[in-house]
């Protein structure tokens, strides 16, 4: 018998909508998760079962709110929460209390979600990990920064819970953890009271266990319809293994040519797509404007807290700081070209499908793997969202990225949508 806590995200919606549950219940059952599993997986830096139980309550007793009526939210602790600490994955801000929520959590409450916590994020969002494990194997890496949002919807202790991206934070965790990321494209979701680490590229995105949930979340937050429906008829696939192919391992050209085959029977329309030679810059381009960017954003943290911070931050900070203001300007200028470039690679597709991560997680957890099949995706600003796939050669998920045209989430997840019932049934 399916327990609460692994009801879809839209499924306990729909369920409290019509008090078949109620809030409380499902508040209960995520904390008998958490309270079972956290010791392995890691995933939350602050819960309060007795403040998660009296938002339950307090839903319960009055009307439905909205479309997020009741449901369990883990918060990455990128995000302030007025009513929880909130340190940026930093010994900085230790038990730092924010004066306001973000827009994002603010929102969140008034469509009906339930705070149930903060979850693990890497030293401000770059690359020092935290203390989360992968679920599906607590040796390996669940990927960052958005680890511990990953690792607990992934693991049941929550249906629904917000990542960041400013590299391949929402997508490559939700690879390695066998479920949906969502990262919009960039904008659609409010960015105000989110520690800032790269203004042109952060974008504030989802991790749930299904498509739907995806788009139900992100409807509710950013007030547009978003919500998958049928396809008139199957889609246009472009296959874009990017110019990042060689830094695949042999289990992600199998999970690709495993979707690409699924899809194919499915009856979507497959072409091969072949990027215009200057993407192959882009991803260099990337890690030009987020060094500069993230360097200037972490001032006061360099000049008045250094001690403070990692020695992994510290590297990262000193290769940082030789992105000079020239540099940055013409990885720009690059990128807008390549932008402009987009309307042709889409001619003949819908989507793209493309790989998320170089393979499964990699063991250990002094790192969260590399990022270099989302750092393009990210700085273009287009729609992606991550499917599961199948499982690598040790047992780990693999996921392959669905990506849409700026602006077009809406065909993008229908499309996704689409997908990943056909790849679920494989």
């Amino acid at each position: 018998m399916q327990q609460l806590n692994q009801l879809s995200a839209s499924e306990a919606a729909r369920r409290l909508a019509v008090r078949e549950i109620t809030a409380e219940q499902l508040t209960r059952a995520c904390l008998a998760r958490i309270e079972e599993r956290e010791a392995a997986v890691g995933a939350w830096i602050h819960i309060d079962p007795d403040a998660a139980l009296a938002q339950a309550r307090q839903l319960d007793a009055g009307p439905v709110r909205g479309p997020l009526h009741g449901l369990p939210l883990g918060v990455k602790d990128l995000i302030d929460t007025a009513d929880m600490p909130t340190a940026y994955g930093s010994p900085v801000y230790a038990g730092h209390r924010p004066r306001a929520d973000a827009a994002c959590v603010a929102l969140a409450r008034t469509a009906g979600a339930l705070i149930l916590g903060k979850t693990v994020t890497t030293e401000f969002a770059w690359f020092h990990p935290g203390k989360t494990a992968n679920p599906h194997n607590p040796l390996h890496t669940p990927g960052g920064s958005s680890s511990g949002s990953a690792a607990a919807v992934a693991d049941c202790m929550v249906p629904l819970a917000y990542g960041t991206q400013t590299a391949g934070s929402v997508i490559r965790p939700a690879s390695y953890c066998g479920i949906v990321g969502y990262k919009p494209t960039h904008g659609t979701l409010p960015r105000a009271g989110i520690k800032p680490l790269s203004d042109s590229l952060d974008t504030l995105g989802t991790l749930t266990r299904t498509v739907a949930d995806a788009a139900l979340f992100v409807s509710a937050v950013s007030g547009r319809d978003l919500v998958p429906r049928p396809l008139a008829q199957p889609p246009r696939v472009g296959l874009c293994r990017t110019h990042e192919w060689n830094a695949a391992r042999p289990e992600t050209a199998v999970a690709m040519e495993n979707a690409a085959t699924a899809l194919g029977r499915a009856g979507a329309k497959l072409t091969e797509i072949t990027l215009p030679q200057i993407f192959a810059e882009v991803t260099q381009a990337q890690i030009d404007i987020m060094n500069y960017e993230i360097y200037a954003a972490l001032a006061c943290e360099r000049l008045q807290h250094y001690a403070g911070l990692s020695d992994k931050l510290k590297q990262l900070l000193d290769n940082a700081q030789r992105c000079d203001a020239a540099r940055y300007d013409a990885a720009q200028a690059l990128v807008e070209s390549c932008r402009r470039e987009l309307d042709e690679v889409f001619a003949d597709a819908d989507v793209l499908l493309a790989p998320s991560a170089p393979g499964e997680a990699p063991a250990g957890l002094d790192a969260t793997g590399d990022p270099i099949f989302c750092r393009m995706w990210t700085v273009l600003h287009v729609p992606a969202i991550n499917l599961p796939c199948c499982l690598g050669p040790q047992g780990l998920p693999l996921g392959v990225q669905v990506i849409g045209r700026r602006g077009d989430d809406a065909r993008a997840l229908a499309v996704a949508a689409w997908a990943h019932h056909r790849l679920a049934q494989r």
